[in-house]
């Protein structure tokens, strides 16, 4: 559900840390602070005269359309809907696409885990102490308009999104302090002491908007006027709640950059939109839209032998995925009363049986996930911490589940009947345990009410996956129910936190930093908007995310997330779901990639790195 964008460290998963690039064994102090790039510790694949990215295709052609539905979002964007083409903010459904028709001060190198380059900005000059970083502009930088971007709009774009940006954005800028223009050219931004090590990156990597563009407009409320950028696209037509359309900026000032050959190929990039999952499918089949990748199992092994795939101008392609593949669950509003005694959640766990759901739903598509780092070496391990997990760990013996200290908690696997009488009998137990007994038939909760648990969901398609779920917890006296309702009245109640338990699914960059605690800090908790779904509030959890953001190494880094991950797991606060090692795509046979993918693209680059081939568009059109 919820995964990275395209072109920014938003909050899709969590951001790398910053460092600027030295030579081995050099101290910041030793040398020139000034880079062309900057990376979590130190190291950069690329040198300053760097002509393009390795992965990128030179000879790409431009032209084309590429559309789809999205399978991202950050922010206030939904996968359903738009009403907006303000997608920083909280207000309204926030149109996907819209990073494209802005630039940051850097963007990262996709086969690198967390190096940025310079884009709006040729370089950056850091302070020994790491607190003032004074970015250098580039002249050429220029808005749709014309006008010049300069460090001016940078720094009403920074302080603007600090102070009325998204909440996530906010928490994420906490450590931000100041930005200023000395002139046009030279930007000044000031971070805080002690601040999380992340937050520089995170701020280079945000949109830069025009200043005298919103000199007469508010910059915090949900509009349909198309805001002023400087990006590689500008937004074309649309329809509210159907598509959105971004047309190529054909003189765009940064098209020969070398963070930018190669790339931003398609003439127009279109996003539909649909409420429905089997409806999406039947617009790809008729040709609505051209690029698909396939989240559900059913459909990938069922439904994928329409004409167009038989006859060749459909295209099916398993991409390996070798990045952390995040976490996906249905989360536990831990806010409220029912759910606050662990032993609860554990029960809730015990009751799903993922073997049969897997086997009888998904055709055997997935393994099961256990970690918010699923697929990734920052995962705790089988056995008990290391003596640097333990260093880590020690001071909250007492506060904390003895598990932390032993192996790590992972749901239990089933028998694969469907109702394992061992694991709900387990479940039972720990319901009673919690003061939960059976009366009259039902569970009933310590206050004496019945036990009911409600489902939120904004699609139908997950709903053959909580039948079984149901079932069992019916089982255990559980009256629960699924709570189908569209995508606007979904956001409100998932942002004011009004479920009791609802599927959430987020990944993780190769080098989480700050934005961990949009998702599990205390901070949070009760912030709306945020994406601590659980109400996570925890002082253990909070120191070591504050370990994770000041990791000096990589190997630090590791240490302090598989703590981290071994706390996460012990509080139950989520039941685990499945994952999947690749991604399965589906596109009309019309468009070229590079033969190797680079890793950190999402797996796939697609649109940013793909172009249009003539050719075989003309193959499909003669064989209709």
């Amino acid at each position: 559900m919820v995964q990275l964008s395209r072109r920014h460290v938003l909050i899709l998963g969590a951001g790398g840390a910053l460092s600027a690039a030295v030579p081995r064994g050099a101290v910041a102090s030793d040398v020139p602070a000034e880079a062309h790039g900057i990376s979590a510790f130190g190291d950069l694949k690329y040198p300053s005269d760097f002509h393009h990215f390795d992965y990128v295709n030179l000879d790409a052609p431009k032209g084309g359309m590429f559309s789809l539905i999205p399978s991202v979002r950050a922010y206030n964007q939904s996968y359903q809907t738009f009403n907006s083409l303000n997608a920083y903010i909280l207000k309204g459904d926030g149109a996907q696409g819209m990073d494209m028709t802005f630039v940051p001060l850097m963007v990262r190198a996709s086969d690198e885990p967390d190096a940025m380059y310079g884009l709006a900005a040729r370089s950056v000059q850091i302070s020994p102490d790491r607190l003032v970083y004074r970015f250098t502009m580039r002249p050429e930088a220029k808005f749709h308009d014309g006008t010049k971007l300069t460090a001016h709009d940078v720094a009403f774009s920074l302080t603007s999104l600090k102070t009325k940006g998204h909440p996530l954005i906010i928490v994420q800028m906490r450590d931000f302090v100041s930005a200023e223009a000395l002139d046009d050219a030279t930007l000044v931004v000031t971070f805080a002491k002690g601040r999380a090590r992340d937050v520089p990156l995170y701020v280079a990597s945000l949109p830069i908007f025009s200043k005298a563009y919103y000199a007469s407009r508010p910059f915090d409320e949900s509009s349909l006027d198309i805001p002023l950028g400087s990006g590689p696209y500008k937004v074309g037509k649309f329809e509210v709640n159907r598509y959105v359309e971004f047309e190529r900026v054909k003189d765009w000032w940064a098209a020969d950059l070398p963070v930018c050959r190669g790339s931003y190929n398609f003439d127009v990039v279109r996003y539909e939109f649909y409420r429905d999952r089997d409806v999406a499918f039947e617009g790809f089949t008729g040709k609505n839209y051209l690029y698909r990748e396939e989240f559900t199992s059913r459909i990938w092994a069922t439904r994928y032998d329409f004409p167009a795939v038989k006859d060749g101008r459909v295209k099916m392609e398993v991409v390996p995925d070798d990045t952390p593949s995040g976490a996906q669950g249905w989360f536990i509003n831990t806010r409220r009363d029912k759910f606050k005694d662990p032993r609860v959640r554990e029960a809730l766990i015990n009751a799903f049986d993922f073997e049969w759901t897997n086997k009888t739903i998904m055709y055997g598509a997935y393994a099961r996930t256990v970690s918010p780092f699923q697929n990734s070496d920052l995962m705790a391990g089988d056995a008990a911490p290391s003596p640097e997990e333990l260093k880590l760990l020690e001071p909250f013996r007492g506060q904390v589940p003895d598990e932390v200290f032993a192996a790590p908690f992972a749901p239990p696997v089933s028998d694969g009947s469907g109702q394992d009488r061992s694991l709900l009998r387990k479940a039972q137990q720990l319901l009673t345990e919690a003061g939960m007994p059976i009366k009259d038939g039902k569970r009933v909760l310590p206050n004496g009410e019945v036990f009911r648990i409600e489902f939120l969901l904004d699609e139908p398609s997950f709903q053959p996956h909580h039948a079984p779920y149901i079932k069992n917890l019916g089982t255990l006296g559980i009256e629960a129910s699924v709570r189908l309702v569209d995508a606007v009245q979904y956001k409100v109640r998932q942002e004011d936190f009004d479920f009791d338990m609802t599927i959430q699914r987020f990944s993780m960059s190769a080098t989480p930093g700050d934005a961990m605690r949009s998702f599990f800090s205390s901070q949070v908790a009760a912030t709306k908007g945020s994406y601590n779904l659980a109400g996570i509030a925890s002082p253990a959890i909070d120191a070591i995310i504050e370990k994770i953001m000041a990791a000096d190494s990589r190997e630090e880094l590791t240490i302090a997330c598989r703590a981290f991950d071994r706390l996460f797991r012990a509080g139950r606060y989520w039941v685990p779901q499945w994952y999947n090692k690749t991604h399965r795509l589906a596109y009309w046979d019309q468009f070229g990639h590079p033969q190797k993918l680079p890793r950190y693209a999402n797996g796939v680059g697609a649109p940013d790195i793909w172009w249009h081939d003539r050719a075989k568009a003309a193959k499909i059109e003669q064989a209709k």
